[in-house]
């Protein structure tokens, strides 16, 4: 298995952090493309150029990533179950046809969005003061989209196969290239709007080269032989009965979001501009947690190809464990520094009371949001996605639709655009911890994978 995390031997615990150490390290650098953007133009340009890049724009650039990164969720089950049953021959074939149809739905989505920018951003009711600037910003940003999904399926290939350090540094150089080009373009040539974006694009492209020169030239059972590509119509079929649900279910929060920054958006450029910040802050989080998800797949796919199931079950309680003690710590911080840590994203004194308040609220509500990300992120580790997503659909999407439409437009307040979250956070959450301790979906998988092998010896 060569320098890759062996995680089917040893220690739980201690196996599933040194994957999720460099998973979130990861997650990190990737956040700050758009973090960086967010306190340069807040910095040196103002809050309504704040407010175009974070926002609306922010909302929807999640949804098309949130649905590309859900399938390539799939590819990356597909793969580490593979690769835990030690089958080279359908790795390579896994790896190939997620390469190709990635570098399609990225070139369709990227064609989509650009073409129709300003009538997205305007149905959303995005303030006219800002609209020109958040038209501009998601036109570029999407003609990068290509690249930010190279790197994506890049990303999921080498982490479904324990490789997690060399995507960390290509992440690294890109970041670091994505900072200089911002303070370049903003600072020094006053390119505003635009030079955020464009570096943005960059410094996204540089990260794909990256990792798929890595991808072409290794010596390793990943490697990718461009001249012998290939679709492979089954393994498709199983990548997109994964990756579609859990793309889905990504999807599903940021239709809900959009919903809520549709409200926000009502209520006035300053609001928008604060929940942007808030939205930053509380982002930090959403990648611990979401990295907890992502090393729990993982693990979770590559001991059920290998058929040790005891190990499948354990992992979700050490998960837990471990998004427990995160969540703690980082509630704490946000309650007692928010104006400090605010005072990274904008200037303006007012827009930083309005965050300081909102995010004090949100803050004690956090552990609401464990039990569905871990338990949802090893149910997709055995395949079990369709379920899951249409819980999702109703915890998530339904009742955040709902409560926008009755409780907010009855009494458009931003204290009732932030109680839908810790409401729905943990009735999804409920859901979720129910199907899990009355279905036994897990057992039921290994159940079928036994049958599946007692037929094939039969025949």
């Amino acid at each position: 298995m060569g320098k890759s995390l062996d995680m089917l031997n040893g220690s739980i615990l201690k196996k599933i952090l040194l994957f999720f150490y460099p998973v979130f390290l990861a997650s990190i650098f990737q956040q700050i493309y758009n973090t960086v953007d967010t306190i340069i133009i807040g910095k040196f340009v103002g809050k309504y150029a704040l407010a175009a890049v974070g926002g609306s724009t922010g909302s929807l650039f999640n949804l098309f990533t949130g649905f590309a990164v859900g399938i390539t969720s799939g590819a990356s089950v597909i793969i580490a179950q593979q690769y835990g049953e030690g089958n080279n021959r359908q790795l390579s074939k896994a790896i190939q046809t997620a390469v190709i149809f990635n570098i399609i739905l990225g070139t369709l989505f990227s064609f989509i969005v650009y073409m129709n920018a300003e009538t997205i951003l305007g149905f959303l009711g995005v303030p006219s003061e800002i609209l020109s600037d958040s038209v501009l910003y998601l036109k570029v940003v999407f003609m990068g989209f290509v690249s930010s999904q190279l790197y994506n399926i890049g990303n999921s290939i080498l982490r479904a196969v324990g490789e997690t350090k060399k995507p960390v540094i290509y992440l690294i150089i890109a970041c670091t290239i994505n900072i200089i080009l911002d303070l370049l373009f903003v600072v020094k040539f006053n390119l505003g709007v635009f030079g955020v974006a464009v570096a943005t694009v960059i410094a996204q492209t540089f990260s794909a080269v990256l990792i798929f020169y890595e991808l072409i030239f290794t010596n390793r059972y990943y490697k990718l032989v461009l001249k012998e590509l290939l679709f492979d119509m089954k393994i498709l079929k199983d990548l997109l009965l994964i990756g579609i649900p859990a793309g889905v279910q990504s999807a599903l929060f940021s239709i809900s979001n959009l919903t809520i920054q549709s409200s926000v958006n009502s209520l006035g450029t300053d609001y928008v501009a604060s929940w942007t910040a808030i939205g930053k802050v509380i982002s930090f989080y959403w990648l611990i947690i979401g990295s907890l998800g992502i090393s729990s797949t993982t693990f979770v796919a590559q001991n059920f190809g290998a058929k040790k199931y005891d190990r499948v079950k354990k992992s979700i309680v050490e998960c837990i464990k471990i998004a427990l003690l995160f969540t703690t710590i980082l509630s704490t911080l946000m309650y007692f520094f928010a104006p400090n840590i605010l005072n990274l994203f904008v200037k303006d004194s007012e827009i930083i009371e309005l965050g300081v308040k909102y995010l004090r609220m949100l803050a004690p509500t956090l552990a609401l949001y464990i039990g569905f990300e871990v338990i949802s992120g090893s149910l997709r580790g055995v395949g079990d996605a369709i379920i899951p997503s249409f819980l999702s659909l109703f915890g998530i999407c339904f009742i955040r639709v709902i409560w926008i439409l009755v409780v907010f437009n009855q009494n458009p307040t931003m204290e009732n655009v932030v109680y839908c979250y810790p409401i729905t956070w943990l009735t999804t959450t409920m859901l979720f911890i129910g199907y899990y301790l009355i279905f036994h979906p897990i057992e039921r998988k290994i159940k079928k994978v036994g049958e599946v092998s007692r037929e094939n010896c039969v025949n």
